[in-house]
């Protein structure tokens, strides 16, 4: 694979890896958001399936390291951090 080929797929790596912890934050943001009953569970269900699309493109690009990075992502994340944190996971 040429350098060119390997920068390009580096920045989708990467692309992927931003849309993946925007819309996790996004769900936790959900989760204490002012909405409440099924309008709010169908946002965070959305954004929780945008995730495992992106995921899905992430392995297609990388193949077994993608979850691996995903969650290196996820738990760099605040709000990860903060909930995993606060029920002693």
């Amino acid at each position: 694979m040429s350098n060119t080929n390997m920068n390009a797929q580096r920045s989708e790596v990467a692309r992927l890896l931003d849309q993946i912890r925007e819309e996790y934050e996004a769900a936790m943001r959900g989760l204490s958001g002012l909405s409440h009953g099924t309008s709010r569970h169908s946002f965070i269900t959305t954004r929780m399936e945008n995730m495992g699309k992106l995921q899905t493109q992430l392995d297609e690009l990388i193949g077994d390291n993608a979850i691996a990075l995903v969650v290196t992502c996820l738990e760099n994340c605040t709000d990860y951090s903060a909930s995993t944190q606060a029920n002693g996971v």
